[in-house]
């Protein structure tokens, strides 16, 4: 069984002062009327819509205007959350919605619903994030959430170092003796050139003996 009802009070998911819905009997006789969160819809009750929309305007030009400076003060903060993870920078777990307003709450001070923390999904590895908040219906804003590894980098090994100073080292060599390999075989190439190029030399006369030329 339904019953009609004036808001007295916001209500998420249902309305804001001054509203008229249907709601469960029930839910109105036991949670709205002794919580004076609304009153049922009467002649006499009627009065008070007026004074309830005053009320409600006020309320939202307070949360806009709240919310606005909200949005310019958590773009110039970046929240920091520290996470075990391995080496490569995967976390054992996730981030949430929830672990990011718990931070703002201890880093900041700030209380921020965690519904207003907009993630498409948990974040899952380390790093720099912008994420949307979702403060009002007019008003947006963004924070930057820096998830970093509880688990210090450790220190490369001597061995580690020789192993990556011969693999840098490996490339240059080997380019080295493909060089050396290259002149070798251009050498030979080029004298062979040069001696094709080269004009033969014409065959000297033998001499005349010298009696001959006397008789």
């Amino acid at each position: 069984m339904k019953t009609e009802v004036i808001l007295t009070h916001n209500i998420v998911g249902l309305g804001g002062e001054s509203d008229q819905v249907r709601v469960a009997a029930g839910y109105a006789r036991n949670y709205l009327f002794p919580q004076r969160l609304a009153v049922p819809l009467t002649q006499s009750n009627k009065r008070q819509i007026e004074a309830l929309r005053q009320r409600r305007a006020e309320r939202e030009a307070h949360e806009f205007n709240t919310m606005t400076e909200l949005a310019k003060g958590v773009s110039k903060l970046t929240c920091v959350i520290k996470v075990k993870a391995g080496e490569d920078g995967k976390m054992f777990g996730s981030v949430t919605a929830g672990m990011i307003a718990d931070e703002l709450k201890h880093q900041f001070d700030i209380a921020l619903d965690k519904r207003k923390i907009h993630l498409e999904h948990p974040l899952r590895s380390t790093g720099e994030y912008e994420i949307e908040l979702n403060l009002h219906a007019e008003v947006k804003g963004t924070l930057k959430v820096r998830i970093e590894s509880l688990t210090p980098t450790p220190a490369p090994t001597p061995e580690a170092l020789a192993a990556a100073e011969a693999k840098a080292e490996k490339p240059r060599t080997e380019k080295r003796s493909y060089a050396k390999r290259d002149a070798e075989v251009e050498k030979p190439a080029k004298a062979e050139a040069a001696a094709e190029k080269k004009p033969a030399k014409a065959a000297k006369a033998p001499k005349a003996d010298k009696k001959e030329k006397a008789e």
